[in-house]
């Protein structure tokens, strides 16, 4: 091993970390990653992953894991001693599972070895822990392992080197982070890690996804890629926002992690689902950002998915059926999106997929037109809907054909929504306008980052700044919305827009506006203007303060 390897194996430093539905907009990347550029390459070609948060207390229905923190010794003994004694996910269907993920668009699935808590899904010689001491008594882990990889999709796991039932059983109070830990205990810490490591890295053949929860990282790192070279590393190597997703386009592979409603585990109460159709906005906006999006489901105690998580698959289901083509293998256009058509592109950007959201009132069998800014036509281009031949309509003899037209305001585009696919006529999902043979108006835009905000007499004064500017942008506003929290903004109303302003020679500009109240909190974002596209930054807070 070489001494960088070495000196990571023993980082024992217990920095502050994050969880599901705590502030987590970054991955705390690091330096030591090996994986590999063909991997990474993989994800990006990826659109999407199946997330499934599953352990011993599902049975209760809360907050997997953290309901430990701050809990009295007697809730403590009833976790780790009762519950396992009634856990028996006995209609658990892996091969169900995966076919239902494969269909839903997703190439790959993450399953929770172990969360916080420690209980363990797998049968592990480190502690009695686990799923073999449970009525179910059998090894659910290589059942989804064989089920997974039986599918053709990517074996993925979650793993959590934080351990509340190690911390208990050394007299250490359950918290996050963990208090300051011996050296001692720091190395048995480290050495109970790198076992169920081995362990999940040596008995199931081929693992190709691994998604580590918590610190310290290192020695799961250093264990998972001596003994699986060819894993991909996700949460530890790469930025996975979580419950979020970025403001901008990112250059880097990446992905966010986010829940069908609000949490991770089964929570029959209290919980509010997304959409079919907000969901698949999550996953268009992540492919049209570059990235990708790994959905999370949580199982019943029995192990079956609850029904409206499973309504939720099969319509995303529907939807990649007809319209897998825009997302599998695609990159990011030179703007994400023009109001509400985002676009995603084959790599040599000379086909543009178009996703028209906000779909809901187009009546099918009716035609639109749409002016696209960011691309140009050329000798060789051509127009179709994905999913229909764009000839027929049923029990119509309207014409059905798509047209296009290059205007000096943009590429205007007429097509007709002709595929029926609800008995009601009624699909209320993205359509895709497939445009090959264009160029894009440019070649590359310009980077924009939001500044800091100011509290006014009067409101309050967002900055921004265009970098490496260049008279490429010369006018700029911001975007602007009540923020009542990270869960909360994936639920929030339309962006407000400020005024335009004019950048100035440096690339700095700023807004005041008296939109923005005092004492209140809203989330912002920089906008700027080239070409007449809308370049969008990261977003930002503002406190009000």
């Amino acid at each position: 091993m070489n001494r960088f390897l070495f000196t990571c194996l023993f980082l024992l430093v217990l920095t502050p970390c994050f969880a599901q539905n705590d502030l987590v907009t970054d991955d705390e990347s690091s330096t030591y990653n090996l994986n590999k550029p063909e991997r990474t390459t993989w994800l990006r070609n990826t659109g999407a992953g199946l997330f499934v948060h599953f352990s011993v207390d599902a049975q209760l229905g809360v907050v997997i894991s953290h309901a430990l923190v701050g809990a009295s010794k007697e809730f403590e003994d009833k976790f780790f001693n009762e519950l396992p004694k009634t856990f028996n996910p006995a209609r658990f269907d892996p091969h169900e599972l995966a076919i239902l993920a494969k269909m839903a668009g997703m190439k790959y699935i993450v399953f929770t070895t172990k969360h916080h808590a420690g209980f363990c899904m797998w049968d592990t010689k480190t502690t009695d822990f686990n799923i073999m001491n449970t009525p179910y008594g059998k090894d659910l882990l290589k059942e989804y392992v064989d089920a997974t990889r039986a599918a053709g999709l990517g074996v993925g796991y979650y793993f959590s080197p934080e351990d509340f039932l190690f911390l208990r059983e050394h007299q250490i109070p359950i918290n996050r982070p963990a208090q300051k830990l011996t050296p001692a205990l720091a190395k048995a810490y480290d050495d109970y890690t790198r076992q169920q490591c081995e362990e999940l890295m040596t008995n199931y053949g081929k693992i190709d996804v691994l998604f580590i929860d918590g610190d310290p990282k290192e020695v799961v790192k250093e264990v998972s890629w001596r003994l699986q070279p060819d894993i991909l590393i996700t949460r530890g190597a790469i930025k996975t926002p979580e419950q979020v997703l970025p403001g901008a386009q990112i250059d880097e592979p990446w992905l966010s992690c986010i829940t069908m409603g609000t949490a991770w585990q089964y929570q029959p109460t209290n919980e509010r689902y997304k959409s079919g159709t907000e969901l698949l906005q999550l996953l268009i906006e992540a492919r049209a950002k570059g990235g990708s999006l790994l959905l999370n489901v949580g199982p019943k105690p029995n192990g079956e998915l609850p029904i409206a998580q499973e309504e939720r698959l099969r319509e995303m289901a529907a939807w990649h059926f007809v319209n897998r083509e825009c997302m599998d293998s695609v990159r990011a256009w030179v703007v994400s999106h023009e109001q509400n058509i985002w676009f995603t592109a084959k790599n040599d950007r000379k086909t543009l997929y178009a996703i028209v959201t906000e779909a809901q009132n187009w009546k099918e069998g009716t035609r639109q037109q749409f002016l696209i800014q960011s691309a140009k036509a050329t000798p060789a281009t051509s127009v179709s809907v994905l999913g229909q031949n764009s000839e027929i309509i049923e029990y119509k003899n309207d014409d059905a054909s798509c047209y296009f037209e290059q205007t000096a305001e943009g590429l205007q585009v007429s097509v007709v929504k002709a595929q029926r696919i609800y008995d009601d006529h009624r699909w209320p999902n993205p359509v895709v306008i497939k445009i090959d043979g264009v160029e894009p108006v440019i070649d590359k835009a310009v980077q924009v980052e939001t500044g800091d905000s100011q509290t006014t007499a009067t409101g309050a004064k967002l900055l921004g700044l265009v970098h490496n500017h260049d008279g490429k942008a010369t006018k700029a506003y911001f975007y602007y919305r009540p923020y009542a929290g990270q869960v909360e903004t994936l639920y929030a109303g339309k962006w407000a827009k400020t005024e335009e302003v004019t950048i100035g020679k440096d690339g700095h500009f700023q807004v005041s506006s008296s939109a923005l109240k005092k004492g209140q909190q809203y989330e912002y974002k920089a906008v700027a203007i080239q070409s007449g596209l809308s370049v969008e930054a990261e977003s930002k807070i503002y406190r009000g303060n």
